[in-house]
């Protein structure tokens, strides 16, 4: 079956750059981390937009592919989840303001709450209300950001009496396996099983699924890896490439030996060069770290960033910037490369993951950080496996 295929954006015809999404890809990836998660139920995060891909566009596939149960960061995003799957459960993990209590008690979505202040709160307005609205607990088991400690969470539990619907924590360091605060981790939240005993638990994310130690709870909360991301750092990724990112090729230039190349003339030209100058940068969301020269993170990671173009790596050449980025592609045929040409930033030949680390950065960031000047192609059959 072919995939359909759905445009957005800016105009194929005059974007600087094209971004595809194979929403297939994306469903195949949810459909095996629930599988890795038995026999733990998977749910989806999809706060900062679905990771830049785009709330409206992910929903529908996931909630095809079986997924029920949701995760974002706002209540706006979660307004838009609802929007698109009414039957969703979505809980929203960046706390509770008072003023927000009414879009809660109008929308159903479910606060995760990680602070005596916000469950007093969040259980005085249920009084004075006469609701009963269902709420989660965040529990800091080593983070050091939201949530009761692990005392006062167990604390909590022998004297509530509204209990929550979900006791949640967040891993820390579960993509490193061999890192002891996992284990740390995993024995506090055991210990809060117990304590909140029949109440739905929370703990994997998508490095926790895969993590050789067991981790049990009853629902993981797959994100990065969903999109295509790495699970384990230093592991093969089992997961399939979802977005593609590529610019557009504006000229071909040759500089000759001893000249340089860009801001700052940090490239210094070794030969005669010739140079592919395409139409996307910084402002894109693709980093000015993954600069090849003139960059202070250079120092650390020496290579910067690659493109991938006729069936070839081909370096960053000088900084990348605001609207533009440059690659030396001498090592190829004249012929090969061409204006209005396309030189792959990441996908499946340049790894998600591979790009971030030539950029000092993480693949959060590049798929958080896409700009609204591609053209967006997502491409979608329903097969999903």
């Amino acid at each position: 079956m072919q995939p359909h295929i759905t445009t957005t954006g800016a105009d194929p015809r005059l974007a600087g750059g094209r971004l595809t999404i194979d929403l297939d890809a994306l469903a195949a990836n949810w459909k095996l981390l629930s599988e890795k998660s038995k026999p733990a139920k998977a749910s989806a995060v999809v706060k900062a937009n679905a990771y830049g891909l785009g709330i409206e566009y992910v929903v529908p596939v996931l909630w095809d592919a079986g997924c029920r149960t949701f995760f974002v960061a706002l209540v706006e995003e979660g307004l838009r989840v609802k929007a698109i799957a009414p039957e969703a459960r979505v809980f929203v993990l960046n706390g509770l303001f008072a003023e927000a209590r009414p879009f809660f008690e109008t929308s159903g979505l479910i606060p995760v709450l990680g602070s005596h202040y916000e469950i007093d709160l969040w259980v005085n307005a249920n009084a004075s209300s006469g609701l009963n609205l269902p709420y989660a607990l965040h529990v800091d088991t080593g983070m050091n950001r939201l949530g009761l400690t692990v005392a006062e969470a167990i604390d909590f539990a022998t004297q509530a009496k509204d209990m929550p619907v979900l006791v949640m924590t967040h891993l820390a360091t579960a993509d490193e396996p061999g890192h002891l605060l996992t284990q740390r981790q995993i024995e506090s939240f055991q210990q809060l099983r117990a304590a909140f005993a029949g109440i739905e638990s929370s703990v994997s994310n998508s490095s926790g699924i895969f993590h050789p130690v067991g981790i049990g709870s009853d629902l993981s909360r797959p994100g990065i890896a969903m999109y295509g991301g790495e699970p384990l750092a230093g592991e093969s990724n089992p997961m399939r490439p979802v977005v593609t990112v590529e610019a557009r090729v504006v000229q071909i230039r040759t500089g000759l030996k001893g000249e340089t190349s860009g801001y700052g003339a940090t490239a210094l030209l070794e030969r005669d060069t010739r140079i592919a100058i395409c139409s996307t940068g910084y402002a894109d969301g693709y980093l000015r770290s993954a600069s090849g020269s003139g960059t202070p993170l250079r120092i650390a990671v020496r290579k910067g960033g690659e493109g991938f173009v006729a069936g070839h790596k081909v370096p960053v050449i000088g900084r990348v910037t605001m609207d533009m980025t440059s690659f030396d592609i001498t090592d190829l045929p004249e012929a090969a490369v061409k204006p209005g040409d396309y030189i792959e930033l990441f996908g499946h030949n340049i790894l998600l993951d591979e790009a971030a680390r030539a950029a000092g950065s993480i693949g959060f960031e590049l798929l958080t950080g896409l700009g609204n000047r591609y053209h967006r192609r997502y491409l979608y059959s329903g097969k999903g496996d």
